[in-house]
């Protein structure tokens, strides 16, 4: 064989293992989650489709926060006048609104409701509330969910318990929700902006988790939800 053949053949052989290593690299990212049946674990609907479109409440949720995951809005905590940051800025909280305005809803207003009538209850509103703001306070978040969702299990461990379109706290300071991909011992990813790079990740165990909620709009009177209205 010759040293030109030689050359050629090495070159070829070293073409096939990249491209053996790039087929199996891509075939890892794309099944880096697995999925709740995987577990036997059943997906939880939610008994409301507020927008009626078809879709249900919780999963409407999802697809909310994973848009905006998707969306990657860069990390701000500004506060904007009028309440709602552009669609490409956010802080955790502008995650959970989003999803919620993708099931209809418009949490802000009623956040701003229950703070009018319980305002002793809400810890970052200093006597006045402000409505371009107080949604976007986990703090409040935390009353507002405490009172009008359903409190589930913090232990990450029981899998069954954790379902797409859920709500988790971490601390007092930072919010996600729940997506339907799960890593290998089942545990599902959250969806969740703290300025990362990938905001859909195998992170349920991000920090101390202080809350855990499902909103079930079924268990609340009509005058506890308010439809979200697009604005000029």
């Amino acid at each position: 064989m010759t040293r030109a053949k030689k050359i050629t053949l090495v070159v070829l052989l070293g073409l096939v293992v990249v491209g053996l290593a790039a087929a199996i690299l891509l075939g890892t990212r794309e099944k880096r989650y697995h999925t709740a049946q995987e577990f036997g674990v059943e997906t939880v609907r939610s008994p409301v489709d507020f927008d009626g479109d078809g879709v249900d409440d919780y999963a409407d949720f999802l697809l909310g926060a994973r848009q905006d995951a998707e969306n990657r809005p860069r990390y701000d905590p500004a506060y904007w006048s009028g309440g709602y940051p552009p669609e490409d800025v956010g802080v955790c909280t502008d995650v959970i609104w989003r999803a919620f305005r993708r099931a209809g809803y418009s949490l802000r207003d009623m956040v701003d409701r229950d703070i009018r009538e319980n305002l002793s209850l809400y810890p970052r509103v200093a006597g006045k509330p402000d409505s371009n703001i107080d949604f976007r306070r986990v703090k409040n978040l935390m009353v507002y969910f405490s009172r009008k969702a359903v409190p589930l299990t913090t232990d990450i461990t029981q899998i069954d318990q954790w379902q797409p379109g859920d709500i988790v706290i971490y601390g007092d300071n930072h919010i996600a929700m729940v997506s339907d991909r799960r890593n290998a011992q089942g545990r599902p990813y959250i969806l969740h902006n703290a300025g990362q790079l990938r905001r859909e990740e195998d992170a349920l165990d991000w920090g101390p988790i202080t809350g855990h909620y499902r909103f079930d709009a079924s268990r609340l009177s009509p005058e506890d939800l308010v439809p979200w209205q697009e604005t000029a």
